[in-house]
């Protein structure tokens, strides 16, 4: 038999340690750099889902506040627009349509609100005036409140006139008001129903019919407005006692948690001075029902700032910062949602001196 050698002994142990696999040592390194490695990559996820939840919340304030400014400036494009009438309509002498919440303030007549076409826009400055009718108390939160009035930019054939709605009948000598029956068409007059809207910040987004606002968790404040509603069937998904035609709530963008207007009027010299809607009322609330002159009628321009707020609280984000807006300063509010202000100036298309 052949005797092993030192160098054949040497060479078997070798590959023995070789074919024992990991010591205890090597091992518990290893489990440690993975920990490190799969520490790292969860902490790499949560960084990049807590960046992608932020973007989820800036892009939510960014669609809500553009649309909600996109809107409004929309409408007030269309304000004061009379049809063919080129002054603005005295409307003492109209008929007082009945309205079912017509946005009256305390001691307004009715019928009045409505037909007053003359005024473009009005405003409240940092309260409610219709708290007894188109906005309760509970319906509104904060802010201004905006309204506009125009005639649709379609007129409406005689024939086609739709029950309960209010039309402005408009030719180049004047302007008369109807309510769902129209005298026969004649050339150079025309029909067009009339367009009102009273905007305002709720303290929720969800309405129902009883109460015009329903209580929700968590609370998010939005953008409504009462319209002049015309159909019976919609007036009474509000309130089955409502007749036609109504103002009824309507919900415009949600995530709207302020609102402030200021109400340019054109100088001479052809600069525009900017007024909250305090300072523009000659004689208090009722202005908006008077259908004589009034310095609503110089308005030419409106200024507006609209404060966007996320629907979900940001868990480690604390907002300390303050939002000028008009005549106010709100904040810091020092909770968990993130906020941004937009704010444009609209010019009066139709505004006539």
């Amino acid at each position: 038999m052949k005797k092993l050698t030192h160098n054949h002994l040497s060479s078997s142990q070798t590959i023995l340690a070789r074919m024992s696999g990991f010591s205890l040592i090597e091992m518990m390194i290893s489990v440690t750099i993975g920990l490190f490695i799969v520490s790292g990559l969860i902490g790499l996820l949560i960084s990049t889902s807590g960046s992608t939840k932020t973007n989820d919340r800036t892009a939510e304030l960014q669609g809500n506040g553009r649309y909600a400014l996109d809107h409004l400036k929309g409408v007030l494009r269309e304000a004061g627009y009379r049809g063919y009438t080129p002054q603005a309509p005295e409307s003492v002498g109209w008929i007082n349509p009945a309205v079912t919440q017509e946005c009256l303030p305390t001691g307004g007549a009715g019928g009045f609100f409505v037909k007053n076409i003359r005024q473009a826009v009005w405003g409240k400055d940092d309260a409610n005036p219709f708290t007894a009718n188109c906005i309760p108390s509970a319906s509104y939160l904060r802010g201004d409140v905006l309204v506009t009035r125009s005639a649709a930019s379609t007129p409406t054939l005689a024939a086609s006139a739709v029950a309960n709605t209010i039309y402005l009948r408009s030719n180049y000598v004047g302007a008369s008001l109807y309510q769902s029956t129209l005298p026969a068409d004649v050339n150079g007059t025309n029909n067009f129903e009339l367009k009102e809207y009273v905007y305002y910040i709720s303290p929720f987004t969800n309405s129902i019919a009883t109460t015009g606002l329903a209580t929700e968790s968590p609370q998010v404040p939005a953008l409504y407005r009462a319209s002049l509603e015309p159909s019976t069937a919609i007036c009474h998904l509000y309130n089955s006692s409502w007749a036609a035609p109504c103002m009824r709530p309507e919900l415009v963008v949600t995530g709207i948690e302020h609102f402030q207007v200021q109400f340019g009027m054109s100088n001479s010299d052809g600069t525009t001075q900017f007024f909250d809607a305090g300072s523009v009322n000659a004689s208090g609330d009722n202005d908006v029902v008077a259908t004589a002159s009034t310095p609503w009628d110089k308005i030419s321009s409106v200024r507006i700032w609209l404060l966007a707020r996320n629907s979900k609280a940001e868990i480690g984000f604390t907002d300390t910062g303050t939002y000028t807006m008009g005549n106010i300063v709100y904040g810091p509010m020092s909770d968990n949602f993130r906020r941004q202000v937009f704010t444009s100036v609209v010019q009066l298309r139709n505004f006539r001196n």
